[in-house]
């Protein structure tokens, strides 16, 4: 249990991290029209904000931290 806190801890910190120096964003596909056959698709981007990478790395020190001090 000590080594999986100690992995998703240091996922977590280290997505959250990429988050705060580089910015990440996603695509979202959205159908807009459909007609028989036919349909037309838009393509949203959308940027994830900095502060869900600053709780993604703060939650990854935490888990890191108590797995460190967990008593074996």
């Amino acid at each position: 249990m000590k080594g999986l806190m100690l992995l998703i801890g240091a996922v977590l910190a280290a997505a959250g991290m990429f988050v705060l120096l580089h910015g990440a964003s996603y695509t979202q596909d959205r159908s807009v029209v459909k007609i028989a056959g036919f349909e037309a698709k838009v393509s949203e981007h959308h940027a994830i904000p900095p502060w869900a990478g600053g709780i993604a790395l703060a939650a990854g020190a935490v888990l890191i931290v108590v797995g460190l001090a967990k008593k074996r």
